[in-house]
């Protein structure tokens, strides 16, 4: 096996980044759904994100009834999670957290290619003045000892968004106050009306 690339679909990528943006204040998280790419295996194609909570990340009912529900889901469309994002509390914290290299372990029972990305704030804060094209976030994998590690942008493993104007749209979004309509599985269980598909968030 090669290096893994990671491809996130602009959606995907939006809808976490927005997510953590509607809780500044708090810790996110979310999980990544996609598949190896059918035309070359060292790919992991990142189709869509679901955000799952801003309170209690590492609740283990409330996760597991998550995981399950976005698993029937996506399953149908021949998509499996492939990944989790968590955002931690601090704006200059960029160390993963127990809670994110836990979850991350769990999901790489079911896929051992799984990568945990973390949002990185001052990388979103820059990105205005940057005209930055790479996703505001780092890469972990896990090594040989099961460990997580950083992956360097010098390294052949990679996060890269599909679509190369990505952080542009995502700015737009931002500034137009698109996260308040985010809608996560903290939300869904508060009131069970609010759909954690978020179907039409970027309608």
């Amino acid at each position: 096996m090669g290096e893994l690339k990671y491809e996130l679909s602009q959606n995907a990528y939006m809808k976490l980044v927005l997510h953590a943006r509607k809780h500044k204040t708090a810790a996110v998280n979310g999980v990544l759904l996609g598949r190896v790419s059918p035309q070359n295996d060292d790919v992991i194609e990142i189709a869509d994100s679901v955000p799952l909570f801003h309170s209690h990340l590492g609740l283990l009912p409330n996760l597991e009834i998550s995981l399950i529900l976005i698993e029937e889901h996506y399953s149908a469309q021949g998509l499996g999670i492939v990944g989790y994002f968590h955002a931690n509390e601090r704006f200059d914290d960029i160390e993963l957290s127990n809670v994110a290299k836990n979850i991350g372990d769990h999901i790489c029972r079911y896929f051992p290619q799984s990568a945990i990305i973390l949002l990185d704030n001052k990388k979103l804060e820059a990105l205005p003045k940057e005209k930055e094209r790479s996703p505001v976030m780092q890469l972990y994998i896990r090594d040989a000892s099961k460990n997580w590690k950083l992956v360097g942008s010098d390294g052949g493993c990679q996060l890269v968004t599909k679509e190369p104007a990505a952080n542009i749209v995502l700015l737009d979004h931002i500034s137009s106050g698109k996260w308040q309509d985010v809608v996560d599985f903290d939300d869904h269980l508060d009131d069970i009306s609010k759909d954690w598909l978020n179907p039409k968030l970027f309608k």
